[in-house]
């Protein structure tokens, strides 16, 4: 694969990742818009792993809290704000764990990566997105984040493997709709996304060392280097901007681009 080629898929990667838009839907479209080769889920996952660096590196501090309460969380103290972390971080990965396993078992996560499914997810959780944010209240913050709003969204994250869903967007939405200011329920869904990388990054090492494929290996590498970078450009300025910008300028894209989707799928 052509250096050109990973440092588009990562910069497009690094770039949505984070804004509520989808990054997987933009790498699924890549090649079928443009006419060039699917980089295939592997690199997909690589360039993941790319911004789950920059996720780690922006809010190190929450997640060395939630790295330092896990043995307490394992010792059943979860009254320490670390284990308390560590064991909400848990349990909301486990719906999008289960629902992965059971969409790579099946085959259909292939068949959903298509672009008028796509189109189809851009605009119809570009509208909910709308409605959790303007109709939700802002009344708690992220120290608030209990076990019940944690199941709730873990399920919610669970739809995000959907291509075109967006896992920040859908996390967001629920997080939103649930009453967490808007900056607080970015950093929520920003801190969801570790554990649930981190999954999906232990399934490239085993597919990869599987195949023995060093230059599949040597690809990834690279479009992870790349979307690292990319990752922690927009993650600053996503968060900057969530002080004193709503998330509408996101759901206007996701809509527009969802209605060109749709048209170009149902046409072609």
């Amino acid at each position: 694969m052509s250096l050109f080629y990973l440092l588009l898929v990562a910069i497009i990667q690094g770039i949505t990742e984070f804004l509520p838009v989808s990054s997987s839907g933009h790498l699924i479209l890549l090649p079928s818009l443009t006419g060039m080769k699917d980089q295939g889920q592997v690199i997909d996952v690589a360039v993941h792993v790319g911004t789950l660096f920059a996720v780690v590196i922006y809010f190190w501090r929450d997640v060395r809290l939630a790295l330092l309460g896990i043995p307490k969380m394992l010792s059943g103290k979860l009254e320490d704000p670390g284990a308390k972390l560590a064991f909400l971080l848990m349990i909301a990965t486990i719906p999008v764990i289960l629902f992965g396993l059971l969409l790579k078992i099946t085959g259909i996560d292939d068949a959903m990566r298509s672009i008028t499914v796509i189109g189809w997810t851009m605009l119809i959780f570009g509208l909910v997105l709308y409605w959790a944010d303007q109709k939700g209240p802002t009344a708690k913050v992220a120290g608030d984040w209990n076990l019940k709003d944690t199941i709730i969204m873990g399920l919610w994250q669970a739809i995000a493997l959907i291509p075109g869903t967006s896992r920040s967007g859908i996390t967001i939405t629920a997080a939103r709709y649930l009453g967490y200011a808007r900056e607080d329920a970015a950093k929520i869904a920003m801190l969801m996304s570790i554990p649930t990388i981190l999954a999906g990054g232990t399934l490239l090492a085993v597919e990869v060392a599987a195949n023995a494929d060093a230059a599949l290996a040597r690809d990834g590498a690279i479009a992870a280097v790349f979307a690292f970078v990319a990752a922690m450009l927009a993650l600053t300025l996503m968060m900057r901007l969530l002080k004193s910008v709503s998330f509408t300028p996101y759901v206007i894209y996701r809509v527009v681009l969802g209605i060109v989707l749709i048209w170009i799928g149902h046409s072609s």
